[in-house]
């Protein structure tokens, strides 16, 4: 069987950590998006993966380059990024089977979940049930179990079922593709021709266990926390000094390296050729990637810090996540939590985003650094390539490839920027 992966867009709900990198590329854990579901496809007998791209598909490429999964991959570029249904049409070019899966490239499934799906004969689309469907399609569900209608985003939704934009499709919705008009957001949508192809068509909704949509930053930090209450032990590869306490199913990949006075509570991950401590104190479900340098007296609290990352002395960082080649300087803190308790605000796409969670920091893009004793309030972004001067409290979200020295006191970092500053908000 065939199956279709989407990921050409440019993952503007995951800004700044998509600056630099292609949401698929994100880690889960340690290990990147895409190459999880590559792994569930085949797991459930999928031999052949057509992934559309268009943002950073260079990047795509050199990773698929790097594996060895045993799946034929090709890659589609879709060109202009006119929607998931438009997506779609680009792809079905190039699938060979007549029942084939769909997934979005920014969902997480299990194995046992697809396999509900890939299984059947007849056309199907996966839904979940979440406690805020405001934010997705809801799905309106027949008494017999089929897809009658797709509801974007409604103010009032009438169920809590939504769309895991996962599918199994035949080509007869081809011909529903090719008659989509433009949407409202100026895109041809998978699920208008979705919802015509069920009129004419039993399309079956298979309810899963457990699905997430990684779209934003703090979904990506669920994520590693379900993924990492499955652990059940310790695995030490790397070296660990006299005076360390590693409490729980804590991994310390091979050539990592964790000093003396260190404490660390798992689940927690430490990537390979890490360096962690003198006296530092890792948290549960925190995940510290490759070749990255967590100091004397840094605490880490339930964060994805990304590879090459260094914050050598005196920090604190809680629920934050923060990308790759960064550097924080001396005193830096990451904090996480409201004086009135209140749940934090994140800005998406100019608006604000209640994210759910009292507890959550701040989110770095790559390249980032910080002056000594700089604080960043709880739901502040910063963009890649970013500088923060030193001593500075920064409430605001920063844009890419900005020296920042308080409101309304910022300039550009001399040169030109790495990220295409026209595609991003901030």
């Amino acid at each position: 069987m065939d199956a279709v992966i989407l990921a050409a867009g440019y993952g503007r709900g995951l800004e700044p950590l998509t600056h630099t990198r292609n949401k698929v590329l994100l880690p889960v854990v340690n290990t990147p998006l895409l190459e999880y579901q590559i792994k569930a496809l085949k797991a459930v007998g999928v031999d052949r993966v057509v992934i559309v791209v268009n943002y950073l598909r260079d990047q795509v490429g050199k990773f698929l380059n790097g594996l060895n999964l045993d799946v034929d991959v090709k890659l589609v570029d879709q060109g202009k990024p006119l929607g998931t249904g438009h997506a779609l049409m680009k792809a079905l070019e190039y699938v060979t089977t007549e029942r084939f899966l769909v997934l979005y490239g920014d969902v997480y499934v299990g194995v046992d979940d697809l396999k509900k799906i890939s299984t059947l004969e007849t056309p199907a689309v996966a839904g979940y049930e979440v406690k805020d469907p405001r934010l997705y399609g809801v799905l309106i569900v027949d008494s017999d179990g089929s897809l009658k209608n797709i509801i974007e985003k409604p103010a009032s939704p009438p169920s809590n079922m939504v769309n895991a934009g996962i599918y199994l499709l035949t080509h007869d919705v081809l011909k529903h593709l090719s008659r989509i008009e433009v949407s409202s957001r100026g895109e041809y949508e998978l699920t208008d021709a979705l919802t015509n192809y069920a009129k004419e068509t039993s399309v079956k909704v298979v309810r899963l266990s457990y699905w997430i949509d990684i779209g934003r930053p703090w979904k990506l930090l669920e994520l590693n926390k379900k993924l990492m209450d499955t652990w059940n032990e310790p695995v030490i590869k790397g070296r660990v000094e006299n005076g360390v306490v590693i409490k729980g199913n804590v991994i310390v990949e091979e050539d990592a390296e964790v000093l003396s006075g260190t404490y660390i509570v798992g689940p927690a991950y430490i990537g390979k050729g890490a360096v962690i401590g003198p006296n530092a104190y890792i948290r549960p479900y925190s995940v510290i990637l490759d070749r990255s340098r967590i100091g004397f007296n840094v605490e880490i609290k339930e964060s994805l810090v990304m590879s090459n990352t260094h914050i050598a002395h005196q920090a604190y960082v809680g629920d934050s996540i923060i990308g790759e080649h960064s550097n924080l300087g001396a005193g830096t803190i990451l904090a996480n939590l409201r004086f009135d308790n209140g749940t934090v605000y994140y800005r998406v796409k100019g608006k604000k985003e209640d994210t759910g969670r009292s507890k959550f920091g701040a989110v770095l893009g790559d390249y980032v650094k910080t002056g000594v004793n700089v604080s960043i309030m709880p739901g502040v972004k910063v963009g890649a390539y970013s500088w923060i001067y030193a001593g500075i409290t920064v409430n605001e979200d920063i844009p890419p490839c900005t020296f920042y020295k308080g409101k309304e006191n910022s300039t550009k970092i001399y040169g030109d920027c790495p990220v295409n500053l026209s595609l991003w908000s901030t």
